[in-house]
């Protein structure tokens, strides 16, 4: 979705990005920083990280699309495959999507630009394709609505270990992070029971052993850890600056995060994963909890991204506090 602070996105990003030096061409690895280069992927708006294909992103646009997800290979940045969803009627605001310990990916068509205007929004699940070209699915789709009524959102996470559905919402005060059923069912709705108090998010991912939940918003990130369903201690997450700062997802093996931005030719970035956001190092999927763990120089504040280009962070330095409260100020005064 194109956030009602466009304007002010776009200089925070001109402001703060002032001093990162521009993108270096990809090295051919997986899973590096890549530049999407499909002509038709102009509103990126979830990433997901392939289980089957290495190396393999799947995204879609945000609305006025289609029922379309894309298989973007992160070594050329090219669209490897396009999914084209049946049955799911004709999409809204899709926001979202998320790998579920099943083998299949969740597309969220959670968004409400009206800020809770749409009595209900849609989940859809198809099976991760086992080859990569071009197919139709008949994909399953679920009604969802929210216990305490309806609301705006843009990020929706399966957990990797039980497959339970989180969607956070979306407020510039403040959303919630809320729990769906146990199992999904069609043919009724689907109540997510708000569980946990989240910044104003825009996506969200969990580790790939589930014990930890890193969500974005446009200026920062934040990392969680995350057991019996809810929300622990809570740290900052070194995120990039973006002109548009719309998604993110772990790498397969979590050793990384891919952040990810609207626009032609977008860019996802990634940013190596600590212990802290719930990496080990390698050692297995019982994460890790010491700095020992900590991936190689990945520190807080600025860096280099794992393609050699340097990039900003977002340290709350004076710009971007001045940023912000212009952006918020601007904002507050559009709505009155």
């Amino acid at each position: 979705m194109r956030p009602p602070l466009t304007a002010f996105a776009t200089a925070a990003a001109v402001l703060l990005g002032a001093g990162a030096a521009p993108a270096t061409a990809d090295d051919g690895k997986a899973d590096q920083s890549f530049t999407i280069e499909d002509p038709r992927i102009t509103e990126s708006s979830g990433l997901a990280a392939s289980r089957v294909h290495p190396g393999i992103y799947w995204t879609h646009n945000d609305s006025d699309d289609g029922p379309y997800v894309f298989a973007v290979d992160s070594r050329t940045g090219k669209t490897v495959a396009t999914v084209t969803m049946r049955g799911v009627g004709e999409p809204r605001d899709v926001e979202a999507i998320s790998l579920g310990p099943d083998g299949n990916l969740y597309v969220g068509d959670i968004g409400d630009n009206l800020d809770g205007t749409w009595d209900h929004v849609w989940i859809y699940r198809f099976p991760e394709p086992k080859r990569l070209a071009d197919t139709t699915v008949q994909a399953t789709q679920f009604d969802v609505t929210y216990a305490d009524g309806p609301r705006n959102a843009e990020a929706l996470m399966v957990h990797p270990k039980t497959g339970r559905v989180y969607i956070a919402s979306k407020n510039e005060d403040g959303g919630g992070l809320y729990e769906g059923p146990e199992k999904l069912a069609t043919g009724r709705n689907n109540v997510f029971r708000r569980v946990g108090e989240v910044p104003w998010v825009t996506d969200g991912a969990f580790s790939p052993d589930g014990g930890h939940l890193v969500l974005r918003s446009y200026f920062s990130a934040r990392g969680y850890l995350f057991e019996n369903g809810r929300l622990g201690a809570d740290h900052a997450v070194r995120a990039p600056l973006q002109r548009q700062s719309e998604s993110v997802t772990y790498t397969a093996d979590g050793s990384a995060m891919m952040f990810g931005s609207e626009g032609e030719g977008s860019r996802v970035q990634r940013v190596e994963a600590t212990a802290e956001d719930g990496y080990d190092g390698g050692k297995g999927e019982d994460g890790g909890t010491s700095s020992s763990g900590a991936a190689p120089g990945a520190g807080r504040g600025g860096g280099q991204d794992a393609d050699g280009t340097e990039k900003g962070t977002v340290t709350g330095g004076a710009v971007l506090l001045a940023v912000i409260a212009l952006a918020v100020f601007g904002f507050r005064k559009r709505r009155g």
